[in-house]
């Protein structure tokens, strides 16, 4: 039964300790994003709002309530977020800041350990826990069970 392919197959030599660490952190990376894409949705609704209520003091006006649209405009339209920051600013930050530091010591390690392949300890799990022979259990998207074991793209069964 064929395996994965080369790209998520470990280096030789390379143990269960250094594969489930870097899997550790594959998924803090993988927390990070997450974080990362809220950050991001913060932002467009955050922009999203603003615009909103530069359209409800235009109808606050054309409803002729100039004095509570004067002050919406005043305290809120454009108001910043965090203390001189708008959320592109935030987005920006973290970017710099964290997540561009966290993406390039993640990829370092698995450079120095695994030769930069990613996602070995999913792949490992993912053998652990297949059917053979089963249809819907192959190694990658182009075997078959009954492919003989070089069938494919580099495989090394």
């Amino acid at each position: 039964m064929p395996g994965p392919d080369r790209a998520h197959q470990r280096p030789p030599g390379v143990g269960d300790d250094t594969v489930a660490a870097l899997g550790k952190l594959s998924e803090a990376l993988e927390c990070v994003e997450v974080a990362r894409g809220h950050l991001y949705a913060f932002h467009r609704l955050s922009g999203t709002a603003d615009l909103t209520m530069g359209e409800a003091v235009a109808r606050l006006r054309d409803a002729g309530h100039d004095e509570i649209a004067d002050r919406v405009e005043r305290e809120l339209v454009g108001r910043n977020v965090i203390d001189g920051r708008w959320t592109f600013q935030v987005v920006e930050a973290y970017d710099d800041t964290y997540y561009s530091a966290f993406k390039a010591l993640e990829q370092e390690a698995r450079d120095a350990l695994v030769d930069g392949r990613r996602h070995l300890y999913e792949a490992q799990m993912k053998e652990d826990r297949r059917t053979p022979g089963h249809p819907d259990h192959t190694a990658t998207p182009d075997t078959s069970p009954d492919a003989p074991p070089d069938a494919g793209p580099e495989r090394i069964g």
